[in-house]
């Protein structure tokens, strides 16, 4: 018998052996989640970036990358999406770690799968209930991390999942006078290699999107750019 999960709610996991992602997606799908697979850490950005997981599945030994730095990335583009590290890792200094850049919580190999299905849920309860604001709100500015959708003065405004990064970053660090380079590292990940004016286009694709009413994003110069009320 399907169990109570809703069916809507998303699961990404991430995990580079075949065996343990079919072993995991199976169970959670039997018990009404929607799961979608990653084997690396590129993949798994791009992945949860159309997926927009409610909860991330993580393994920490990966082939490009490890769970520990990927975290914090996740937490960053998905709007602060809960995790559940699964490892074979079982070392105090290591759940210590994964608790610490962002784990909600830390399931070691071997494990059992009504255990690790509780846990998922449990973590959803906690994300749900702990405060996971349902809307984000910065002046007229409206942004619903669940569904993505953005909305300023009342009209939704369309973005591309780049542009609803940057904005979500913006609209979380509200007033907060951002670098460069913390945009570039929040946004695009610490081993973004691409044009260095990237960060000025979005920005500028930005305010023209958010053109009805004041303009909030201001550049500072020599530093960086800052989401304020005009003074």
């Amino acid at each position: 018998m399907i169990g109570t999960a809703r069916p809507a709610t998303r699961v990404l996991v991430v995990d580079d052996e075949q065996a343990i992602t079919e072993l995991v997606s199976m169970a959670l799908r039997y018990e009404g989640f929607d799961v979608v697979c990653a084997a690396s850490v590129a993949e798994a950005l791009t992945v949860a970036d159309r997926f927009t997981p409610h909860v991330v599945v993580l393994d920490v030994m990966l082939p490009d990358g490890d769970g520990f730095s990927l975290a914090p990335k996740l937490h960053a583009r998905q709007g602060g999406v809960p995790v559940l590290f699964l490892t074979a890792r079982d070392s105090d200094e290591d759940k210590i770690r994964g608790l610490t850049l962002g784990g909600d919580d830390y399931l070691t190999k071997p494990f059992s799968v009504g255990e690790l299905v509780a846990r998922v849920r449990a973590v959803l309860r906690r994300a749900g209930s702990a405060g996971a604001v349902e809307r984000l709100v910065f002046a007229d500015v409206e942004i619903d991390p669940r569904t993505r959708e953005v909305h300023r003065a009342g009209r939704f405004v369309e973005l591309t999942d780049t542009e609803y990064r940057l904005l979500h970053y913006f609209v979380v660090n509200a007033r907060v006078v951002l670098t460069r380079q913390q945009l570039l590292d929040h946004v695009w990940g610490q081993d973004f290699a691409g044009e260095a004016g990237n960060l000025e286009t979005y920005v500028s694709y930005l305010r023209r999107k958010l053109d009805d009413g004041p303009r909030l994003i201001h550049t500072v110069r020599g530093v960086g750019y800052v989401m304020r009320l005009p003074r």
